[in-house]
């Protein structure tokens, strides 16, 4: 972030209600609903390929009041998407680890290429407790993975690292509520605070360890290519470099039928997620959903 950094603590954390725009679907109860109940998905409703999806101006559409706080009770009512699928975000102050949200903030979604950020990290910590120094040509295959998104090193680094085993240790390290392990890396299991805290504990070290941790946020800056989209580019240019990130794209076929298009990302005092699912639009139509998230809480939040 710039010097011109604005802090403040977010009131007690907890879940906001999500407000979809139009056709949202996902039939959580909207009062006393068990956060830790399933979530009913119901397809989604058929978009045609160019479905827009609103996407305020920065940094807002006129006439809205500035909110300086935002809490468990209005978050998700404040932040608005135009979809029929299914969306979920949260913001983590890490001044206070307090998180704030969607209503389905614990929902879980198939994560894509998200989750190599975290494979990163489990390798190289695992390194140093062995007292290893990753080679030169790990290194290269490390930034393949982080700024090119590579699926060939994630499935080296899943195997390596004992798979499924690689996400019993996130859990733990991340100290996560609601995520479990996939089949495989592309289907591991979180959730939107869940990802805020993975964000966080990459920056505090606790994911990478003290010896590798600049190296991973630096990789996580330079995310380059058809990786680099969301969240991050609902700031101003000269701060986007310095907003660490890693997304997951990817269009699943029969027996699914879905994209998932999430975003994490971490800044010097906050960590965000949104996890999209839905049916049609292409991968454009998340990529456009994370983005306006973030937009919007730049809106609502003085802590961004």
């Amino acid at each position: 972030m710039t010097e011109h950094t604005r802090r403040r603590a977010l009131l007690a954390g907890g879940a906001g209600v999500a407000a979809l725009a139009t056709g949202g679907f996902w039939l959580a109860g909207r009062g006393g609903a068990d956060p830790g109940a399933a979530a009913v998905w119901h397809e989604p409703a058929t978009l045609p390929d160019t479905a827009p999806v609103a996407v305020p101006a920065q940094p807002g559409p006129p006439g809205v009041e500035r909110a300086r706080t935002l809490t468990a009770a209005n978050a998700g009512d404040l932040v608005k998407i135009t979809t029929s699928g299914w969306y979920s975000w949260a913001l983590m102050d890490r001044g206070t680890g307090e998180i704030v949200g969607a209503k389905n903030l614990h929902e879980t979604n198939m994560t894509a290429s998200m989750i190599k950020a975290w494979l990163a990290a489990d390798y190289l910590r695992r390194a140093t407790e062995q007292g290893r120094t990753p080679s030169a040509a790990r290194f290269a295959e490390i930034t393949k993975l982080i700024r090119d998104s590579d699926n060939g090193v994630a499935t080296l680094l899943w195997n390596e690292l004992g798979g499924r085993n690689t996400i019993t240790r996130l859990i733990s390290i991340c100290k996560l509520t609601d995520s479990a392990a996939g089949p495989d890396w592309s289907k591991t299991q979180l959730s939107a605070r869940d990802t805020c805290r993975i964000a966080h504990a990459i920056g505090t070290g606790a994911a990478a360890g003290p010896t590798w941790t600049d190296y991973l946020i630096g990789e996580m800056r330079a995310v380059r290519g058809t990786g680099d989209f969301g969240i991050r580019r609902a700031f101003p240019a000269a701060e986007q470099s310095k907003i660490a990130i890693k997304n997951g794209w990817v269009w699943r076929p029969a027996p699914y039928g879905f994209y998932n298009v999430n975003c994490l990302a971490l800044g010097d005092d906050w960590t965000m997620a949104v996890l999209t699912r839905y049916s049609s639009g292409g991968e454009a139509h998340g990529r456009a959903i994370g983005q306006s998230v973030a937009a919007q809480l730049r809106t609502l939040s003085d802590l961004l």
